[in-house]
């Protein structure tokens, strides 16, 4: 497998935020998002190619309970089946990243959906790809159904919010698993985001989450 990083640090997004977790971050992605934040996943995609061995290995040496594999996008990642079967194997509780556009049978206790809103289509040559593939509503809805789920949006405008309800709505989704988080890698711009941001989670039931590896240490790899 293609795999970026491998870090132990908190997760800084989601229902789980907080909590120590050791990331396995694969390389590669089938989106282009335009405010992509780890565009060494996507747009330049790097890493080096690692066996599964290697990849627990590197695993083990933190004192990890949460497992998050993430990327890029790792349901595309070749052998993400067997390194998530792997890390179940050895008792770690197990998040998978995904923009929701590909299924596969991964091993997992928390499926974290990011299904990508209209304000991350890029301009250029992969505006095409990116527009038809960013909402696939049989696989979310796949998704939704055989696992437990977070819906985690990036919001960066409030005009954004529409596109999320009625994608819930159409997915007969829970709103109490919808999370709703501030697009941004500066920690002054997230702070002015979250105020407006939070009313909109107060006033709809939607979770709002912080990007608390964002206010820590800023936008750096490795955290």
């Amino acid at each position: 497998m293609k795999i970026s990083e491998i870090f132990y640090s908190i997760q800084g997004e989601g229902t789980l935020v907080g909590v120590p977790s050791v990331f396995v971050r694969t390389s590669g992605c089938n989106l282009r998002c335009r405010w992509c934040d780890t565009p060494y996943t996507s747009w330049n995609p790097e890493g080096e190619e690692l066996d599964l061995d290697t990849i627990l290995s590197r695993v083990r040496a933190f004192p990890a309970a949460y497992a998050v594999v993430t990327g890029g996008e790792p349901m595309i990642a070749p052998k993400v089946v067997e390194l998530t079967g792997r890390l179940r194997a050895a008792g770690l509780h197990i998040t998978v990243e995904t923009a929701g556009t590909v299924f596969a049978p991964v091993a997992c206790d928390l499926m974290s959906i990011s299904p990508k809103l209209g304000n991350s289509t890029p301009e250029g040559s992969f505006a095409a790809q990116h527009e038809r593939l960013r909402i696939q509503p049989q696989v979310l809805g796949r998704l939704i159904s055989n696992y437990d789920y977070q819906l985690k949006f990036v919001i960066a405008e409030a005009r954004d919010l529409p596109e999320v309800k009625d994608l819930v709505a159409s997915l007969s989704a829970d709103r109490r698993k919808v999370v709703l988080m501030p697009e941004g890698i500066d920690p002054a711009v997230l702070h002015e985001r979250a105020l407006w941001l939070t009313e909109i989670c107060k006033d709809e039931g939607f979770r709002y989450s912080p990007r608390l590896h964002v206010d820590l240490y800023g936008n750096r790899r490795g955290v």
